[in-house]
C-alpha cells in the first residue's frame, strides 16, 4: 500500500503551465499549416525544368536496358 500512497499524493501536486492550453494546440495548428505551405511549394518541380533535362533524357533513351515509358502497353493479341 506504500507504492499506492506515494502515487496518489504525488497525483495531488499541481503543475503549472507556462501557457493556457488552447495555446499548445494554437501552436501546433500553426506549424502543420507552416509544413503544408512548405510541401505545398514543392509541388511539380520535376516537370518546371523539363526543357534543361530534355538533352540529357534523349541521349540516354537509347541506351541498352532503357525502358520507354509512356508509348503504352503491348497489345497482348486476345
Amino acid at each position: 500500500m506504500t507504492f499506492l500512497t506515494t502515487v496518489l499524493a504525488e497525483a495531488e501536486t499541481h503543475v503549472e503551465l507556462p501557457m493556457p492550453t488552447w495555446a499548445f494546440g494554437a501552436i501546433a495548428i500553426v506549424i502543420f499549416i507552416a509544413l503544408v505551405f512548405v510541401v505545398w511549394s514543392f509541388r511539380d518541380v520535376a516537370n518546371r525544368h523539363s526543357h534543361r533535362s530534355a538533352p540529357d533524357a534523349a541521349a540516354h533513351a537509347g541506351a541498352p536496358g532503357a525502358t520507354h515509358h509512356g508509348t503504352g502497353h503491348p497489345t497482348q493479341g486476345h
